[in-house]
């Protein structure tokens, strides 16, 4: 994926979250807003797939299942989810060490506890 595609998606997955969090605002549970924006991605044509199981090998052992994705986009974004009122530093290293299990180049917390949504939003890149 070139870095215009990355861009794009993210420029839709932000914008995806903005309508999302307008239209239910701050305080809900993460499982409410991850079902509502992989819904709306979806409507705009993206592949989300939520809950995505990865498991950590470790020269060559298999440790077992790692974490699971709130949201993979296009098999390509992570994203991880938050319902809280302010991103704590723990937030980005879970972010980072799952972008290294999973072999993927960009993450986005998205914490929707914020009264605007971008407010709590983080971009995080892995390898670029």
């Amino acid at each position: 994926m070139t870095h215009e595609e990355y861009n794009r998606i993210t420029d839709c997955i932000i914008h995806t979250s903005v309508k999302v969090h307008q239209k239910l605002g701050p305080g809900l549970l993460e499982h409410i807003y991850r079902k509502a924006l992989a819904y709306e991605l979806r409507k705009v044509g993206l592949r989300a797939e939520e809950e995505v199981p990865f498991k950590c090998i470790y020269d060559g052992l298999d440790l077992g299942l790692a974490f699971k994705a709130d949201i993979i986009v296009e098999d390509a974004i992570i994203l991880e989810l938050k319902s809280t009122e302010e991103n704590h530093p723990v937030y980005y290293k879970q972010l980072t060490s799952y972008l290294k299990v999973a072999d993927k180049r960009l993450g986005l917390l998205i914490n929707f506890g914020y009264p605007a949504v971008t407010q709590g939003l983080k971009r995080i890149v892995n390898q670029f």
